[in-house]
């Protein structure tokens, strides 16, 4: 997700790339993004000292030790802070930080980020009005946004940040189906990505609710009903369901 995240601030306009740092171990990691103007370092501590907005994203087991580690050099009454890990609560956040704690948002984009196109979940945690529109406005300008509280932050996250891989899972199947069906592989892909855009646009535009444009697209005795009623037999919907709640343990 770090590096997903920079690409979708690189590709847009609220920060130049020179303001932003990158610290990583990994020196393809750095090189890869130095060659684009980004600042890179491999101290966590120089790239916090010098922020306004720290955005650590690392997985949950590391960000104990990584926000230890910038605790000396955090300055609340001019920084932000934001936490991109999941299941790693706020309480313990401010635990680990006490005093040196900014204002703390807990984020979960997915990695459609990198496309402009995430679904970000935001929980400010004890932040102004002011402090939340700033988070909003930069991941807004990669994707849609949905402020939440903290208590259903592992549900967006399965909804999706894990649902962007249910989507590519059905992405998968529609195209391998294509193929059964006489398509070459690319040209399943192809519709199969299409149909999955107009579907998108539709509900969109017109506010449908899903099942009244599956209405639309139904008729008696016809092929859609048929196929619609043999993905219910094996499970569709009960199977979707299942998924996205298994994901939340």
């Amino acid at each position: 997700m770090g590096g997903t995240t920079v690409e979708g601030l690189i590709r847009g306009s609220y920060f130049k790339n020179e303001d932003i740092t990158v610290s990583d171990p990994n020196r393809a990691v750095l090189e890869k993004f130095a060659q684009r103007g980004v600042c890179v370092t491999t101290d966590n501590t120089a790239a916090a000292e010098k922020a306004d907005i720290v955005v650590v994203v690392v997985k949950p087991w590391l960000v104990e030790s990584v926000l230890r580690g910038i605790k000396p050099v955090l300055v609340p009454q001019r920084q932000l802070l934001i936490v991109v890990a999941a299941g790693v609560s706020s309480q313990s956040i401010e635990e680990w930080l006490g005093l040196n704690c900014p204002p703390l948002f807990l984020c979960i984009p997915n990695i459609a980020i990198a496309q402009m196109q995430s679904m970000t979940f935001i929980v400010p945690i004890s932040a102004s009005k002011r402090d939340t529109q700033t988070v909003l406005d930069i991941y807004n300008e990669m994707g849609g946004t949905l402020i939440t509280d903290e208590e259903h932050l592992a549900a967006g996250t399965t909804l999706a940040s894990c649902g962007i891989a249910y989507a590519m899972r059905y992405i998968r199947a529609a195209s391998e189906g294509g193929v059964e069906l006489g398509f070459r592989a690319d040209d399943a892909k192809k519709v199969v990505l299409q149909t999955l855009r107009g579907a998108i646009e539709l509900l969109e535009e017109t506010g449908l609710h899903p099942e009244a444009a599956i209405d639309m697209v139904t008729t008696p005795q016809g092929v859609t009903i048929k196929g619609l009623n043999e993905m219910e037999r094996a499970g569709f919907t009960s199977s979707v369901i299942r998924g996205l709640k298994a994901g939340m343990h």
